[in-house]
């Protein structure tokens, strides 16, 4: 490369870390470098949001660092510089926010778009939910997805958060506990959380009416369980906003995007 006129771009890095970084690369580099390119290890799933480049907020010292990314001597595009690593969705207005990226550990990523959140299914029943950032626990919920975010982000809650990104995870509940009955030695439906323990918290969660939320594990690691178990799409609440951003059905990924749909 010889052109040194790249556009910056503004990424909000969601999982595996939380981070604010500004960037010379595209989404799908930035997807690619991130696994690839960079001399620090890492091999895994990637969630990262596209940030509006114009975006300020008086906690980033976004100008500052803007300053300093600048193309290598070579032509070649700077990657990645930090502007911050710590209460970053916290201070990012979810109007900034433009897109949601997807990347596989091979280094393909997929983009999500958001929309509106209102036909959402009001399901009853209790449904699993993994938190991406700020908190990264799995929880069982009596709540809709929706309310579920809203739950998490009202302040009269004792455990709420300024604003949080999830998803629910496609689970049948009483599938699994008419399996485990038949099948002790059951494989763990969800990465990480042994059956028998999943199974009493389920019972536990549904034998009390007064409770509605219930933790499973202190950390939803993401690195090994697949994309095809997200159930509708992602969620990014604060108290005034949500924004949805659906997952396509598989065969519309697989058509828009082979190599990404192989690597779920």
């Amino acid at each position: 490369m010889t052109s040194k006129n790249y556009q910056p771009h503004l990424y909000m890095i969601c999982y595996p870390i939380s981070a604010l970084v500004l960037s010379q690369l595209k989404p799908e580099e930035f997807g690619y470098r991130y696994n690839y390119g960079s001399a620090n290890y890492y091999a895994g799933k990637l969630i990262f949001a596209e940030i509006d480049i114009n975006y300020r907020h008086p906690y980033f010292r976004i100008d500052e660092v803007l300053e300093k990314v600048k193309a290598h001597p070579d032509g070649t595009p700077k990657a990645t510089k930090y502007v911050s690593s710590y209460r970053v969705i916290e201070h990012v207005e979810l109007d900034a926010v433009q897109a949601l990226y997807l990347a596989n550990a091979d280094g393909t990523s997929y983009p999500l778009y958001p929309q509106s959140p209102e036909n959402l299914p009001d399901n009853g029943g209790i449904n699993v939910y993994a938190e991406i950032t700020p908190v990264h626990m799995l929880t069982l919920s009596k709540f809709s997805i929706r309310d579920f975010g809203r739950w998490f982000t009202a302040k009269e809650n004792p455990l709420h958060v300024p604003r949080i990104l999830y998803l629910q995870i496609g689970l049948d509940v009483d599938g699994f506990l008419s399996d485990f009955q038949s099948n002790p030695f059951l494989l763990p439906p969800l990465e990480g959380v042994h059956p028998s323990k999943l199974r009493d918290a389920i019972l536990d969660l549904r034998s009390r009416e007064e409770k509605f939320v219930k933790g499973i594990t202190l950390n939803a690691s993401f690195t090994n369980e697949s994309y095809r178990c997200i159930q509708y799409g992602f969620m990014m609440v604060d108290a005034n906003k949500e924004l949805f951003f659906p997952m396509p059905d598989l065969k519309e990924i697989e058509r828009n995007n082979l190599r990404f749909w192989r690597g779920m």
